[in-house]
C-alpha cells in the first residue's frame, strides 16, 4: 500500500504541475490585460520541447545536471505525505533529507550553466547562488519550528505539527513568513532575478535546448507546485476528511489558490534587483530564526 501512496504522488505532481503553471501565466496574462496562452501550454511547451534535438556542450557536468535536478525534486515529492499519507521511505529519511535533496536541485542548476561556460549563464548561476542560499534557511526554519514543537525531525511528524498541536505565535509568524517568501522560493516575479528574460535571456538555462531543457523546465513546475502544497499540509490542515481521495482533491483545491496569490503577486509586482533582493531575504532570515526561538520557548 505505500508503494501506490508514493506513486499517487508522483503521478499527481507530474499530471498537474505544468497546468498550475498555466494558471499563473493565464491570470498574469489577465491582469496586464492579455489574452495570454491557453492553460495547457505548458503541457504543449514540454511535448515541442521533448521532439527538439539535445544541443549539448561537450562536458559530463552539462550533461547530467538536468537529470540530477528532476532526479532530486521528484525524490522530494516521494517522501511528502500528500494527501495526509505518510508512506515507508519516511522512515529512511528526515527534514534534513527533504532539504538536501532541494538544495540538491538548486546545486544542479549551478553545475549545468557553469558548465557551459556562457557569460550569461554565468550571471544567472551566481544571482541563483545568492538566492539559493538566502532562502533555503526560511525554509529550514519552517520545518525546524514545527520540529521543536513534537521534538522530532521525522518528516510526517513535522509537517503534522500544526494538525497535531495547533496555531502558536511561532507558527503565526512562520506562516505570514512562508508567504512572503513564496514568490523567492517558487523564482516568479519579483524574484526571478536568476532566469530574467528581459536581461540575461533565461540566464542558467540559455545553453539548454531540446529534452534537456525540458527536464528543467518540468523540474521548475513540480518545484514549484512542491511549495504551494507544502503551505497547504503545514499550514491549512483543517480539511483532513480521513478519506485519502478526497483529501487529495481537496488539497489540490487549496494549492490552486496559493497559485491564484503567486499569479497576482507576480503580475503586479516589478523584478527586484539583487540587491534589494538580498536585503529582503535577510529580514526574513531574522524573523524566521525568530519565530524558532518562540517556538523553543512554546510560545
Amino acid at each position: 500500500m505505500d508503494m501506490i501512496y508514493i506513486l499517487v504522488n508522483i503521478i499527481v505532481f507530474l499530471a498537474f504541475a505544468p497546468l498550475f503553471e498555466g494558471i499563473v501565466r493565464k491570470l498574469t496574462a489577465k491582469v496586464q490585460s492579455r489574452q495570454g496562452p491557453p492553460i495547457v501550454q505548458p503541457y504543449y511547451d514540454l511535448i515541442k520541447l521533448l521532439g527538439k534535438e539535445n544541443l549539448v556542450v561537450d562536458n559530463w557536468a552539462f550533461k547530467i545536471a538536468p537529470l540530477f535536478s528532476f532526479a532530486a525534486i521528484v525524490s522530494v515529492i516521494c517522501f511528502i505525505p500528500f494527501g495526509y499519507k505518510s508512506n515507508f521511505l519516511t522512515n529512511y529519511a528526515d527534514v534534513i533529507t527533504v532539504i538536501y535533496l532541494l538544495t540538491m536541485g538548486g546545486v544542479s542548476i549551478l553545475l549545468g550553466a557553469l558548465s557551459s561556460r556562457n557569460t550569461y549563464a554565468m550571471m544567472g548561476a551566481s544571482r541563483e547562488m545568492v538566492t539559493m542560499i538566502m532562502v533555503e534557511p526560511v525554509l529550514a526554519m519552517t520545518f525546524f519550528v514545527g520540529a521543536v514543537k513534537v521534538k522530532s525531525l521525522a518528516i510526517d511528524s513535522t509537517i503534522f505539527s500544526v494538525m497535531n498541536t495547533g496555531y502558536s505565535w511561532a507558527v503565526v509568524l512562520m506562516l505570514v513568513l512562508y508567504l512572503m517568501a513564496l514568490q523567492a522560493f517558487v523564482g516568479k516575479q519579483p524574484f526571478d532575478i536568476a532566469e530574467a528574460e528581459q536581461e540575461i535571456l533565461e540566464g542558467p538555462f540559455i545553453e539548454y535546448s531540446g529534452p534537456n531543457y525540458a527536464l528543467f523546465k518540468y523540474a521548475m513546475m513540480l518545484k514549484q507546485m512542491f511549495y504551494a502544497a507544502l503551505f497547504v499540509m503545514v499550514f491549512v490542515p483543517f480539511f483532513n476528511t480521513g478519506i485519502y481521495i478526497v483529501n487529495i482533491a481537496v488539497q489540490l483545491v487549496l494549492i490552486a489558490l496559493v497559485y491564484v496569490v503567486i499569479a497576482l503577486v507576480g503580475a503586479t509586482n516589478p523584478r527586484l534587483r539583487i540587491d534589494q533582493a538580498v536585503k529582503y531575504y535577510s529580514v526574513l532570515i531574522i524573523l524566521s530564526l525568530g519565530a524558532v526561538g518562540l517556538s523553543v520557548y512554546g510560545i
